[in-house]
């Protein structure tokens, strides 16, 4: 009668240790294949995404020269996150990412919330990405607007592809966009350098310090993405070295791509900033006109394939843990393990993808409601995979500080997105229902049972019970 956990599944063996932290060195062995310079260029590719398209015109329309200390303050608040979510999974490296690090510390019910608000909520995101980088290039290039769905659709073909022979490939591809994707911001910056003038830092606050405030909450989606690797972690050469080392350069790149970008979006479109729909197009025509439609369309292509191509093997992981932990059917749970593919859960991923893609289109391309799903769906992830690492961390431990921070953060984050958090409810009863149905049936089998099946396991029903995951 007692069901024990798959192999490398991340429920909890010992009831008693839920709450405590796990001996990292207990932790099964993983044979993973990412390097430092792949798993870095995944974090960057995963959080320096679609924000720089749009982000540096918004922010700069809402605070004026203040936007700097808006995204300066944003990449200050996103280092305890990012250093939670690093130090677990550097810790418990597992497929199912947030959802099997709250498993160890809240229980099934929870992670199976958690799994659900990532795979079935945050995948809304996916399209809402690719109909961006289609807008951007049909704006850039003068093409015919009908063409977005088109060109949107064609977004997820690369990433696709390279994720069905596995994150190897896949990581190696990160690595070529990252490497365009800097190289395109570094080029922004240099070339426009030049056009820079002083006198567009004044007034330094024109909106006052409400305008830093939206501006803040603009650059909040920017650095959202810290959470991906986590699905990953397995994945990793060596996950406790790899992990903290590639979080701790992917925030010190990010954030000083943000930061160079805004400096000039400020110096050189002054109050004409937020004016336009592409301001990297402004920016560069500055300087050099004729050419920044058709770098821009590139710099779109290059970031929504980089983001897309770090998200999916993310979806594809967690998709397979979920099957191998009884919380999708079995039949996804093929690739749970580290080095293998999970192709079942990517093609599971696809349909998911497809089906948000035509309910966007039968809402017009209208992006808000999907955004609002997206976002509420990560805020609530956030919140309880900080509570569950204030759980795990070793108490007063750096890790453990950190997490203490974010769970404030994310906390405050929850309570501005009460208005949207329909969705992520509705997926949490969906887990709590899942949870109730095999109760119900669990207590079907123990009454059907007879005593002489029963007798042998009499010693070690409380303890099997328990052990079985909810």
């Amino acid at each position: 009668m007692t069901t024990n956990p798959a192999p490398g599944s991340a429920a909890v063996t010992d009831p008693s240790m839920a709450g405590a932290a796990v001996d990292p060195s207990a932790t099964t062995a993983h044979g993973g294949t990412l390097g430092l310079g792949q798993g870095t260029a995944l974090y960057i590719g995963s959080v320096l995404g679609t924000g720089i398209l749009v982000l540096p015109g918004l922010a700069a329309a809402a605070a004026g020269p203040a936007s700097i200390l808006a995204v300066a303050a944003v990449l200050v608040l996103s280092i305890p996150l990012a250093g939670t979510f690093a130090a677990l999974a550097a810790r418990y490296p597992d497929a199912g990412g947030v959802a099997s690090f709250v498993r160890r510390a809240l229980g099934g019910t929870a992670a199976r919330m958690a799994g659900y608000w990532f795979f079935f909520g945050v995948c809304v995101g996916a399209p809402v990405l690719a109909i961006l980088g289609g807008e951007y290039v049909v704006a850039v290039l003068g093409v015919d607007r009908a063409a977005v769905p088109i060109i949107g659709f064609a977004v997820f073909v690369p990433p696709f592809i390279a994720n069905w022979f596995g994150v190897r490939v896949a990581g190696w591809v990160q690595f070529v966009l990252t490497g365009l994707l800097l190289a395109v911001v570094v080029g922004v910056v240099a070339v426009t350098f030049p056009a820079v003038d002083a006198s567009n830092f004044e007034p330094f606050l024109p909106n006052g310090w409400a305008g830093v405030g939206l501006a803040i909450s603009l650059f909040v989606w920017a650095f959202a993405g810290w959470e991906v690797g986590t699905h990953i972690a397995g994945e990793f050469k060596n996950p406790r070295r790899t992990i903290p080392l590639a979080t701790g350069i992917a925030i010190v790149v990010v954030g000083a791509g943000y930061l160079a970008l805004q400096v000039v979006t400020v110096a050189v479109l002054g109050d004409r900033a937020g004016d336009g729909q592409a301001p990297l197009v402004d920016l560069v025509e500055t300087t050099v006109p004729g050419i920044g439609p058709v770098l821009v369309a590139i710099v779109a292509a290059i970031v929504t394939f980089g983001v897309m191509n770090a998200y999916l093997p993310a979806f594809g992981k967690l998709g397979a843990a979920l099957g191998r932990d009884g919380d999708l059917p079995r039949f996804f749970a093929k690739g749970a393990a580290d080095g293998e593919i999970p192709r079942r859960a990517l093609a599971l991923t696809g349909v998911l993808i497809v089906v948000y893609f035509g309910l966007m289109l039968l809402n017009n391309l209208d992006l808000t409601g999907f955004i609002l799903i997206h976002t509420s769906n990560m805020v609530a992830i956030y919140a309880m995979g900080m509570l569950a690492a204030t759980l795990l961390l070793k108490r007063w431990s750096l890790g453990w500080w950190l997490a203490v921070v974010a769970t404030i953060m994310t906390a405050g984050l929850l309570v501005l997105a009460w208005a949207n958090l329909v969705v992520p409810l509705v997926l949490a009863l969906a887990a709590v229902l899942v949870t109730v149905v095999r109760r119900w049936r669990r207590g079907r089998a123990d009454a059907a049972a007879t005593p002489a099946d029963l007798e042998p396991e009499l010693a070690l029903t409380t303890t099997s019970r328990r052990q079985e995951p909810e």
